[in-house]
């Protein structure tokens, strides 16, 4: 039986984040992990979708220059994209891990008591225990819709999508969210013909109205077929191919990817041992202590919880917890205020997001929606992103900025941009939000030059009359 002071459960950018900071703070860990040590963001999420965006986005933006012109070999971003991941390949995050530290055990672990991990691996089962504390960091994975028939065809999920050999003649998308956009846009610049199933009545549901309004009509002025509103009935095999019974009749495709949604992975690893419900995502504390199991020995972090499903976000509060364990063991009194050193704070109210379509959605903080909903009195400014910056990024350049501000405190809860490379302003909005910097103040913070982030000025004056 082998005794360390921490143990993580799931070897992602999430649970790597845990164990570093435990490590850095004089403590012992070890990581559990069944497959790549990297985990979803490393070898099948944010970094290859990215790689295969990339190319396509590049192209557009030279297109958009008078006097250019750009094509570029679909098998090459392919290629490139592999490279990003080696090949599936985990040496060098195994190297990393050691090189911190960090010790990694290769197996399926599941909780079978406190503090107490079994862990079924290549040499055979075995036992771990902790001495300070177990670090659930499992992630999730995908939710299948109830649809008749799904379960007779082959279907990408978005690991198949994201690892895919070839470019399929013909791709369907079944979820208009984050994943249904960006792989409907990456597949359709690499060549296939796509067809895009939303059940609601817009894309990107979880943001401002305006940014799937943009990112549908580019997807359509692409080729795109996007169909809002629109119900799935069936599915079946139609020979090599398969055949999707929609309300608007029948459409036959190579490939069908499932992007519906994740749910937390809790099903499988052992939380009934401890009181708690599998399947259900882990509550958990601000400092990422699971809620409903005594003794301040279990946390939880990213996905599984529940909370923002980003890789960034879930990052952070491998961090967070990280230096609340470190601080329990030592016997320090942990800095729980707001923004203090031991609590996510930032999950709740100043959470950044980037869908890297084109044009890229780039929010930070709440949607109007959301603030009012929080009893937040708003004044919300639109305004086009229409400055000297965007006009030499592209020729036409057609992107909109909204503001979302409290106007009992006079400061930013919420920044949506919409447009072609907004992604690298937006973290200027996540300082400001996180920061509570006064408008007034935010007024004497003077952009650069020609550059897009001109914007602010513009929606400053804009608030101001």
């Amino acid at each position: 039986m082998t005794e360390v002071d921490v143990i993580v459960l799931g070897g992602g950018p999430v649970g790597e984040n845990a164990a570093d900071y435990a490590v850095r703070a004089g403590l012992s860990a070890l990581i559990v992990e069944s497959e790549l040590l990297g985990g979803e963001c490393s070898f099948w999420a944010c970094i290859p979708s990215k790689a295969l965006l990339r190319t396509g986005h590049a192209v557009a933006a030279l297109r958009r220059l008078p006097g250019t012109t750009a094509e570029f070999d679909p098998a090459a971003v392919l290629a490139r994209r592999d490279s990003f991941t080696h090949d599936w390949d985990d040496d060098s995050q195994v190297q990393w891990a050691t090189g911190a530290g960090i010790r990694v055990l290769r197996g399926l672990g599941r909780l079978v008591g406190e503090r107490a991990v079994e862990v079924d691996g290549p040499a055979g089962r075995e036992t771990v225990v902790a001495r300070r504390a177990v670090v659930v960091c499992t992630g999730s994975v995908p939710a299948t819709p109830p649809v008749p028939g799904l379960d007779t065809v082959r279907t990408w999920g978005s690991r198949a999508a994201t690892s895919a050999k070839e470019v399929p003649a013909r791709l369907a998308v079944l979820g208009g969210g984050v994943v249904g956009c960006e792989m409907a846009q990456a597949f359709r610049r690499l060549g296939s013909e796509v067809v895009l199933l939303q059940r609601g009545p817009r894309l990107l549901p979880a943001m401002e109205p305006f940014a799937g309004e943009r990112v549908a009509a580019a997807l359509r002025e692409e080729g795109v077929d996007v169909r809002l509103e629109h119900r799935l009935d069936s599915v079946a095999p139609a020979g090599d191919q398969i055949e999707l019974r929609t309300s608007d009749g029948p459409v036959v495709v190579d490939e069908l990817l499932v992007a519906t949604g994740r749910r937390p992975n809790t099903s499988s690893i052992g939380v009934d041992a401890v009181g708690l419900e599998p399947g259900k995502p882990l509550t958990v504390d601000d400092t990422g202590l699971v809620e409903g199991v005594t003794g301040e020995w279990l946390y939880a972090a990213g996905d599984v919880t529940g909370r923002a499903l980003l890789t960034h976000q879930g990052k952070y509060a491998g961090r967070i917890v990280g230096a609340a364990i470190a601080a329990r063991a030592i016997g320090e009194e942990l800095d729980t205020r707001p923004w203090g050193a031991h609590v996510a704070t930032a999950d709740h109210s100043a959470v950044p997001q980037v869908v890297f379509t084109d044009p890229e959605v780039a929010a930070a903080g709440r949607t109007e929606a959301q603030a009012r909903a929080a009893g937040i009195d708003v004044r919300v400014v639109d305004i086009p992103i229409a400055v000297a910056g965007s006009s030499l990024q592209a020729d036409g350049y057609d992107g909109a900025a909204r503001m979302v501000v409290d106007t009992t405190r006079g400061v930013l809860v919420g920044v949506t941009f919409v447009g072609q490379d907004v992604a690298e302003m937006i973290h200027a909005a996540t300082i400001a939000i996180v920061g509570e910097v006064p408008l007034d103040r935010l007024w004497h913070a003077v952009p650069a030059f020609p550059t897009m982030s001109e914007v602010w000025l513009r929606l400053l004056e804009a608030y101001r009359g």
